[in-house]
């Protein structure tokens, strides 16, 4: 038991570390990429005029500014590991407004089109669901917390994410647990830092396969 233990953990820090790895090379690749668009936003002013620049969808498309939909429709199902999952419809469609989602903490729908940096990220205030949301469409895990959680347990997830990429974590008073996982489509209410759902939920959710954009950054967003 011992020896497959340690293989698997051997295998989970692998597997992190080459996503940390991913992670640096989009990094470089985004500022290359970030300069390259600058110089043709400004030859483009110089030459033509104006140029207007719109974040786009992921899927290509815009909401109406005052859209407050989140687009979602269905309803949890609970699994043999206490797992949530979302049956149903989850949006993708970008909006500039705040959203109304049917669960606390969102596991889907219409967000923002700025993500909420989750590289590992430990935020110690709340924050918006609708950047947090777009954080799990490229696959990241968010841990939230009550006041009503411990504080060892809290500090222990937090040295957790902190060494995990794909991940985040914030307070969270609106939810019905002290402690929750979310990754998109996918909730879990653990008792503490120590329960054994904590790890398998991060092997199986952090750029797992319910994920809309693997790959896809976990930096260069937002902190707030």
């Amino acid at each position: 038991m011992g020896s497959a233990k340690n293989t698997s953990n051997a295998a989970r820090k692998a597997r992190i570390e080459e996503m940390r790895r991913a992670e640096q090379a989009r990094e470089r690749r985004n500022r290359v990429l970030t300069i390259a668009a600058s110089v043709v936003v400004v030859a483009g002013l110089v030459v033509g005029g104006v140029v207007l620049v719109r974040s786009q969808s992921d899927n290509g498309k815009d909401a109406a500014s005052g859209s407050k939909s989140s687009g979602d429709s269905g309803h949890f199902t609970t699994g043999k590991d206490g797992v949530r999952t979302w049956s149903g419809k989850l949006s993708r469609t970008h909006v500039t407004t705040s959203v109304k989602y049917p669960m606390h903490p969102p596991v889907g729908g219409n967000h923002n089109p700025v993500w909420l940096n989750c590289n590992g990220n430990v935020y110690t205030s709340p924050v918006k669901d609708e950047n947090a949301v777009h954080a799990l469409e490229h696959g990241a895990v968010w841990v939230t917390y009550t006041a009503k959680a411990k504080k060892a347990d809290v500090d222990a997830l937090a040295a957790e994410v902190k060494k995990t990429p794909y991940t985040l974590m914030s307070p969270y008073e609106n939810q019905a647990a002290p402690l929750m996982l979310s990754a998109w489509g996918h909730q879990l209410s653990v008792k503490s830092a120590d329960d054994p759902a904590v790890n398998k939920f991060f092997a199986n959710y952090v750029q797992g396969k319910q994920t809309p954009e693997p790959g896809a950054s976990c930096t260069g967003g937002t902190m707030k």
